[in-house]
């Protein structure tokens, strides 16, 4: 699954950590869902689009074979 986090991370001028902060996980968390390492729960997810102030689909992308 890619993502678009850290493209809406520099849109807000936000951190990892400020990220991090605002959905309540570690910048390690935030750092590996960028590298695409990490699928957050549907939680997480919410939370992180919640702070974008975008959809889940505009932030997560489902790739073929996810």
């Amino acid at each position: 699954m890619k993502n678009n986090i850290k493209v809406e991370r520099a849109r807000l001028n936000l951190t990892q950590e400020d990220l991090a902060n605002k959905v309540a996980v570690s910048r390690q968390t935030i750092n590996a869902m960028e590298a695409n390492k990490y699928v957050p729960s549907t939680v997480l997810a919410m939370k992180i689009a919640k702070v974008f102030k975008k959809t889940v689909e505009e932030i997560f992308i489902l790739e073929k074979g996810d």
